[in-house]
């Protein structure tokens, strides 16, 4: 794997070509070396990464990435995409056609997963983190989450309003482009009034504090995976939508 990246790298300051290689989230720690380098020259590699989560599922820990969104958000001048569903996933391609000075990574899920409406998510990726479905009026509780885990808050929040609370969920399919937004639109986006809030990732909650604030509380990974269907797996660790409705109730003392 890392051989792929360097190779990569070679390929791209040879001329004529700009390449993308890939495999699965679990390996970037093979990559890593040639990713940093590559950030380091502000190459604009295209790394393609799958199976993204726990979700993977019987492979096991093995398999199952924890820390590895974390550590490819660490590196400076890398840009993270995860994409949410199908067409997000090609606006997270488009997006990295049209990034010319840093290599880009893409996150994708190994499970299917739900396609929303166009319009809630047409061209939004680029903001880095923007408003997927609103409440009536003010928020109580903000919803948070990137890539598969976004429908997990989608269904918390029709639960959520079924019992008389007004949830948003923001979709933060990278935080190096939401970074890049000016303030205003960061404070309308996450309003600094609410409290309450809840980020969901199948993945350590590292770097999540900057968004959810001391009151808030992340939904992700202490610890390794286990080898179980994917499905059974993302239950056991409380990615479902009752484990967030019993979140967002508590830190909202109902």
């Amino acid at each position: 794997m890392h051989a792929m990246g360097a190779i990569m790298s070679g390929l791209f300051l040879h001329g004529g070509i700009r390449p993308y290689g890939g495999t699965f989230l679990v390996f970037a720690d093979y990559v890593r070396p040639a990713i940093r380098v590559a950030a380091l020259m502000r190459l604009p590699l295209i790394y393609v990464f799958t199976h993204d989560s726990i979700a993977v599922g019987e492979d096991g820990p093995t398999h199952q990435p924890v820390e590895h969104l974390a550590s490819l958000r660490a590196i400076p001048n890398l840009l993270v995409l995860r994409p949410c569903d199908a067409n997000e996933a090609a606006d997270a391609w488009c997006q990295a056609l049209k990034t010319n000075n840093q290599p880009v990574a893409m996150l994708f899920s190994r499970q299917k997963l739900p396609i929303l409406p166009r319009e809630k998510t047409d061209g939004k990726l680029s903001t880095g983190g923007y408003v997927l479905s609103d409440c009536d009026g003010r928020p109580e509780i903000l919803l948070m989450a990137s890539g598969a885990e976004v429908h997990q808050a989608l269904d918390a929040q029709k639960t959520l309003a079924d019992r008389g609370i007004a949830a948003r969920v923001v979709n933060m399919p990278s935080w190096e482009l939401f970074e890049k937004q000016p303030e205003d639109y960061k404070r309308e986006v996450l309003p600094p009034e609410v409290n309450a809030r809840v980020a969901i990732e199948a993945g350590i909650p590292m770097g999540w504090e900057r968004y959810v604030g001391q009151q808030g509380v992340v939904i992700g990974m202490t610890g390794f995976g286990a080898s179980a269907p994917g499905g059974e797996v993302l239950t056991r660790f409380g990615f479902t939508a009752e484990n967030v409705v019993e979140k967002a109730m508590s830190l909202l003392g109902k």
